[in-house]
């Protein structure tokens, strides 16, 4: 089992903004996944789930998850929202380290924030208003909590700025021995 930092939770939440900043104060490598999988098939996102439609778009992410997760190196790694709630990823993850992240953040927050940003987010671009946004995620968050409160430790961010939110992980991390 490797000791890498894994920050998972629902789009939006801030696993890439906190996962960086993180990766400063630790001296890490900071991997997206989401990333790697635009690198690896020179397209976006959205252009995959386009051209490929979700199903093996969920494929590619579990095949480029796993050869990241085998890496010995230690790192940071961010998921996509909807990475731990398809095939065994979660299974997974939890072989690999002891320091999985569930970035929890509201629903109001994220409808807030996803709102603005949603036609680069292929699950929410057809959203028309943010009550419906709203909805949406409160109904996407009851069908992934299972898999997101899986993770190791839950890290409440309502309220917090990213250097607090750094701060209490990194205090988990200096608990149990990282």
């Amino acid at each position: 089992m490797n000791s890498s930092v894994i920050l998972l939770g629902y789009m939006g939440c801030g696993k890439t903004k906190i996962g960086k900043r993180l990766s400063q104060k630790l001296n890490l490598n900071f991997i997206d996944l989401d990333h790697e999988i635009e690198l690896f098939y020179s397209k976006t996102i959205v252009e995959l789930f386009e051209d490929l439609g979700e199903v093996r778009f969920r494929e590619i992410e579990r095949e480029i998850l796993i050869k990241i997760l085998d890496n010995k190196d230690r790192f940071v790694l961010s998921l996509g929202g909807g990475t731990p709630c398809y095939f065994d990823n979660m299974e997974i993850i939890q072989k690999k380290t002891n320091f999985s992240f569930y970035i929890n953040l509201s629903s109001k927050v994220l409808a807030e924030r996803l709102f603005s940003r949603k036609s680069k987010r292929p699950l929410i671009s057809s959203v028309v208003n943010k009550k419906d946004m709203l909805s949406f995620i409160n109904k996407h968050l009851f069908e992934r909590n299972i898999f997101y409160m899986q993770a190791k430790h839950i890290i409440n961010c309502n309220k917090r700025d990213i250097n607090k939110i750094c701060k209490s992980i990194i205090e988990v991390l200096e608990k149990n021995s990282f």
